[in-house]
């Protein structure tokens, strides 16, 4: 079967990208950012961000009328958009999760409420401001967005709610994720990584998402790891069946004494995936495609993961100051970065310059290199930076 031309839409969809592409698909991007990666390996690539630099789910639609493709998938930046998904599947084959269940599992407060009925552990839910004197650390966090962007503790007696904004308890634990494919009543699980969260190292703010660590089982990071990984895989079937999730998702969790307490369904392609890619030489996006169609993968993670003797791990970098970096085409030969930007581009502080990967024995070892492929690509930009001063 010839693979059609396909679609990616959302505000980074590089790494779909290349895993399409891998695959044998002619891709067609809609993107936010429009890295020399991501050109490299799409036959289009549409950036799309309004006149602040923003990327909008809308507008990215909208842009996506003028490319031709019988299929379209997206990435982070449409899943808080039913509308926007709609749009861009206008006339098109969708391959991921119809509005009506992004509508469903978006909603933290029916998700937390579903998951709770079946069982499951999970932080409380609020959709309104928490009494004074509940002993429960909160969390304030914004309905449409992603990524740890815009969550901030809930002070007792703040006199200002954000708009659109709810509230979580804060568990205390390791954070964490799960990534698997689904055909709406069955899921496979494709990989368990920890996440890296608000480190300096990285740039990144307090609870903002910097990176994930992939290993093996005899690497655990995690307290009682065998329970929560069984834990974790029997999560991620009770999603699918309770909201009919298809294709591949991932459920971000707090990890404590040997149970993940979900914070967030992400029903799209995530960021940890790519180190499934790295570490068990699965073609992610064919994987989408097949269960969109009700073909899951004969994959056994447990097995892989006793065999996977390395730890990966990939780490965003962000900004520290306002930059505007120079020329980085050099960075498209090493495999230890991706997402580069075009030379030339204004990078704001708090915004990504770039991702970087490694590889070690475990995941402390893993973790010193991420941070020291970090200092090595913020020493370049501040060396190109004053150069072209």
């Amino acid at each position: 079967m010839i693979a059609p031309p396909v679609l990616i839409a959302g505000v980074s969809t590089r790494a779909f990208a290349e895993s399409a592409a891998r695959a044998g698909y002619h891709v067609l991007a809609v993107d936010g950012f429009a890295d020399l990666d991501l050109i490299a390996c799409s036959g289009v690539v549409v950036r799309a961000r309004d006149a602040a630099g923003r990327f909008q789910a809308r507008r990215a639609a909208r842009a996506a009328r003028a490319v031709a493709s019988p299929v379209v998938s997206y990435v982070a930046g449409f899943e808080n958009h039913p509308r926007a998904v709609q749009a861009l599947a206008r006339d098109r084959t969708l391959w991921g999760n119809a509005p009506a269940v992004l509508t469903r599992v978006r909603n933290p407060v029916r998700l937390a409420r579903a998951l709770a009925r079946h069982g499951y552990a999970v932080p409380k839910v609020r959709a309104t401001r928490p009494a004074r004197a509940t002993g429960t650390p909160w969390l304030v966090k914004p309905r449409a967005s992603g990524g740890g962007h815009g969550i901030a503790p809930w002070r007792p007696g703040a006199k200002r709610v954000p708009p659109q904004a709810y509230f979580q308890e804060q568990i205390a634990g390791v954070p964490g994720s799960i990534v698997f494919a689904a055909d709406g009543r069955r899921a496979v699980a494709l990989g368990v990584s920890r996440l890296l969260v608000g480190e300096p190292a990285f740039g990144a703010g307090e609870f903002r998402y910097c990176g994930n660590i992939l290993t093996g089982a005899h690497d655990p990071q995690f307290s009682c790891e065998a329970a929560l990984l069984a834990w974790s895989v029997d999560l991620a079937a009770g999603v699918t069946e309770m909201f009919g999730l298809v294709g591949v998702n991932g459920v971000d969790f707090v990890a404590r004494s040997g149970r993940p307490y979900p914070v967030e369904v992400n029903p799209r392609y995530t960021a940890s995936m790519e180190l499934v890619e790295r570490a068990y030489g699965l073609s992610v996006f064919d994987i989408h495609a097949r269960a969109c169609a009700g073909d899951l993968p004969a994959f056994d993670l447990f097995r892989a993961r006793a065999a996977e003797r390395e730890a990966v791990g990939k780490a965003v970098v962000y900004a520290r100051r306002d930059t505007t970096v120079a020329d980085t085409r050099g960075w498209l030969g090493d495999d230890t970065v991706r997402d580069i930007p075009a030379p030339g581009a204004h990078i704001l502080r708090g915004h990504p310059v770039c991702t970087v990967f490694a590889r070690a024995r475990d995941a402390a070892a893993c973790h010193r290199a991420l941070v020291a492929r970090a200092a090595a690509v913020y020493r370049a930009i501040a060396s190109r930076s004053r150069r072209t001063a």
